[in-house]
């Protein structure tokens, strides 16, 4: 995201604050005057890839229930490409677009349900749209402006967190998880095939190097080593990952021959795509881990700074590397100080663990 676009957000977010302390709490109203068989709902979802792909279940349990419900989305441009994967949802509105926001909170919707877990400003968003039921977490004095204010838990896996936040909708507790539960498109699902024809029967091993900070990096070098070994074991081997992986990625695939360097060449959904043709995915706690999850692909995931309880991958199908120091996790939401002893968490895995995890999951201990 753009720094000085980063700066002005935590600016409306410290106002937002001042604000909410003379913001009255909206008056709750009876779903049953809202035709609940065909209610509007705008879901605030900011912030980065992994949140938004970890509401995907939440919104596809909505629409079970309620199959004649609009659900719109107002996002960030830097994660509204996972609604691609989701086609339940009828409209992506961008946060950070000021028309589109306007027109969001002008939609007239019978619920607005914020997602945010902790920054004010979605929360004053949320009551500025004025629905006659509005959901939020209760985590500071952002709880005054939602009709229903929900408990946040940091020691509830995030998507427990989220299915929590339609309980006034729904009448009841439930965690319906179904895997996989993301959706490639047909175009994408295609360009890709074509694009990793050359591999034919080899199994492909999805590397992404990157991180939204750099103390949940593990290092091209690592990786490269890693890579390496597991090329030799006969695996295909494609790196993905923004342009800012691009070095890293070219590091990982050196020697490699066949190997691809992916990295800043393909969109969100198309790179979700290479990650449904793969067989396994290595990452460190990241939105492309989430997205591989959702999938339904092995994921071996490398935790450090990270709260593994709330936000690793689940299921036989992952598995989780973490040293757990004792100064680890450092992350609480979302925010991780400067590290000062070198992200030690993440540089303490070795790549004969993660070799060792990875062919565990792949069946070939």
């Amino acid at each position: 995201m753009n720094i000085k676009f980063m700066k002005l957000l935590k600016l409306l977010d410290a106002m937002a604050g001042i604000l909410v302390t003379f913001m009255p709490r909206p008056v709750q109203q009876d779903l049953g005057k809202m035709s609940p068989d065909r209610l509007r709902l705008l879901i605030i979802r900011p912030g980065g890839i992994g949140d938004a792909v970890l509401l995907i279940p939440v919104l596809l349990s909505v629409k079970k229930i309620i199959p004649e419900s609009t659900i719109d989305i107002l996002a960030e441009k830097r994660n509204s490409a996972v609604y691609s994967l989701c086609p339940d949802i009828n409209r992506v509105y961008h946060y950070d677009k000021p028309k589109e926001l306007l027109d969001a909170i002008r939609g007239s919707y019978d619920i607005v349900i914020d997602t945010e877990q902790w920054h004010r400003l979605s929360a004053v968003v949320t009551k500025l749209a004025n629905a006659p039921r509005s959901i939020g977490y209760a985590t500071n004095k952002r709880k005054k402006m939602f009709t229903d204010p929900i408990q946040y838990s940091q020691d509830d896996h995030e998507v427990l967190s989220f299915f929590n936040l339609i309980v006034p909708i729904t009448g009841e507790e439930t965690s319906d998880e179904k895997m996989p539960f993301l959706t490639i498109p047909e175009s994408c699902a295609g360009a890709i095939k074509h694009l990793l024809r050359g591999y034919g029967t080899r199994n492909i091993i999805a590397i992404f190097p990157g991180g939204s900070i750099v103390e949940r990096k593990w290092g091209g070098g690592r990786f490269h080593l890693t890579a390496k070994l597991l090329f030799e074991k006969g695996y295909a081997i494609v790196v993905v990952g923004g342009k800012d992986d691009f070095r890293a990625g070219e590091q990982i695939v050196s020697g490699l021959t066949g190997a691809l360097n992916l990295c800043g060449k393909l969109s969100l959904p198309e790179t979700a795509a290479v990650l449904k043709e793969s067989s396994l995915l290595i990452t460190g706690d990241s939105g492309i881990m989430h997205i591989g999850y959702g999938l339904g692909t092995k994921v071996l995931a490398l935790f450090g700074p990270g709260r593994e309880k709330k936000w690793a991958p689940r299921g036989r199908n992952s598995r989780v590397i973490n040293k757990h120091l004792p100064c680890s996790p450092c992350t609480t939401f979302g925010y991780t100080a400067k590290c000062k002893k070198s992200a030690m968490c993440m540089s303490a895995i070795s790549v004969e663990e993660v070799f060792t995890e990875a062919m565990t999951l792949l069946g070939k201990e």
